[in-house]
């Protein structure tokens, strides 16, 4: 337990001086006016167009760092960074490099809670969830896919709690990878809507202009239409 407590010690302290030293480096850059102007948004919108057109594959790589990352150890989790992805590289291209990156970031963060944290999480958990434990001794995968697919769960927690019925890394990562596509495909296409309204509008449009241009409400409609079915989902995954 006293070891508990020391990782859990060092993970929030990390985690709060990587914070820190990345804001205190974006602020002296940026002041909180500039980032919440609509001049803002479109100057460095045409950057990023010219930056990814001038060199796709390098930029695809520094954002898949830069989502790995986000993910483990900075234990963000997945809406901005697929707002971003649709933003700078469009609905197909944004999907594809949201997605590795959340898996792989989250492998490690499963990986690294098996090694350190799995009695931690069981001692916190395994009551809870374990109903769950002989569904995914029968069929680790499958289960693992819908798991995936319903959420509910926080981002950071989901990717802990499989540490309790000890599932494979292959497993883990390839549920992952599949199960969070659509999700990640509707978010991502509200970015891409978001970057196509603010290249067409020279000024800030009104939010009923953005709200009913077909590149927002059709995904938002499409948002919410899976929150609903797997909210249902859920209610039978998880049923005791």
């Amino acid at each position: 337990m006293e070891k508990a407590k020391k990782i859990k010690l060092f993970i929030g302290l990390s985690y709060i001086i990587l914070i820190t030293i990345f804001l205190f480096l974006f602020f002296s850059k940026f002041s909180l006016q500039e980032i919440t102007s609509y001049d803002f948004l479109r100057e460095n919108r045409s950057y990023f167009v010219e930056l990814k057109n001038s060199n796709l594959f390098l930029i695809f790589i520094i954002f898949l760092m830069v989502t790995i990352l986000w993910v483990f150890p900075f234990l963000g989790f997945g809406s901005p960074i697929a707002l971003i992805g649709g933003f700078i590289f469009g609905k197909w291209l944004g999907t594809l490099v949201v997605v590795l990156g959340l898996s792989v970031g989250a492998t490690f963060l499963y990986t690294f809670g098996n090694y350190f944290l799995k009695d931690l999480i069981r001692t916190k958990f395994l009551d809870k969830f374990k109903n769950l434990e002989l569904k995914f001794k029968n069929s680790e995968f499958i289960y693992l896919l819908i798991y995936r697919f319903i959420g509910g769960i926080p981002w950071q927690l989901s990717c802990l709690l499989p540490t309790i019925f000890n599932v494979r890394i292959s497993n883990f990562f390839l549920a992952t990878l599949i199960g969070i596509i659509p999700q990640v495909f509707l978010v991502v296409s509200i970015g891409s809507g978001l970057e196509n309204i603010i290249d067409k509008n020279s000024e800030i449009p009104r939010i009923s202009e953005i709200i009913f241009s077909s590149n927002i409400y059709i995904p938002l409609l499409a948002f919410f239409t899976l929150i609903f079915i797997t909210i249902f989902l859920r209610k039978l995954f998880y049923k005791k």
